[in-house]
């Protein structure tokens, strides 16, 4: 008896904690999952023009099993994988190997300012390439990390890039030139 009121405690803290975390990875599938498929399904001219629908069947995936998670999408498009969360082209006139206001830059995104990620909000075009991610928020099933001090909500992200077919729909916007 003396010995099991010793060992139970941590046991039980052990035994919660892999069961919080195979349901975190189980998180991670399911969203895997829904965005793969929805992933593929945005590259086709079907859903060019509204992607809410994918969204909304990603959303709906993940609340059948985690119905209290907060679900977030982005989307940006490029006109090439190799530019994908590359920063926008500058003339650096001063030299220091950073952008700096007044410089001029090659407005690639189109929203009339200087990013660090050349990507276009949204889904793009015809042969545009595709970075598509999803978050998810959820509060963790067991009080195993909060009596550890950590936080009980947890957010997973899972990430996935494509190239749309070359459907009709779409162009691509020319970049503001350089001197």
């Amino acid at each position: 008896m003396v010995e099991f009121a010793l060992t139970a405690p941590l046991f039980m803290l052990v035994l919660m904690g892999i069961f919080d975390y195979s349901w975190q990875m189980y998180a991670q599938q399911v969203l895997q999952g829904a965005v793969s498929e929805a992933g593929r399904d945005s590259t086709l001219e079907t859903f060019a023009d509204d992607q809410t629908v994918l969204d909304t069947r990603v959303r709906e995936q993940v609340l059948r099993v985690f119905g209290e998670a907060d679900v977030q999408f982005s989307r940006k498009a490029y006109d090439q994988f190799s530019q994908v969360g590359v920063e926008e082209r500058y003339t650096d006139a001063n030299g220091n190997g950073s952008y700096d206001a007044g410089e001029c830059y090659d407005d690639s995104n189109g929203n009339g300012r200087w990013d660090p990620d050349r990507g276009r909000t949204g889904n793009g075009g015809a042969d545009d390439i595709v970075l598509y991610t999803v978050s998810m928020t959820y509060d963790r099933v067991l009080p195993v990390w909060r009596m550890l001090g950590q936080p009980q909500s947890v957010t997973l992200s899972y990430t996935t890039v494509l190239r749309n077919q070359p459907f009709a729909s779409g162009s691509d916007a020319a970049p503001d030139s350089c001197p």
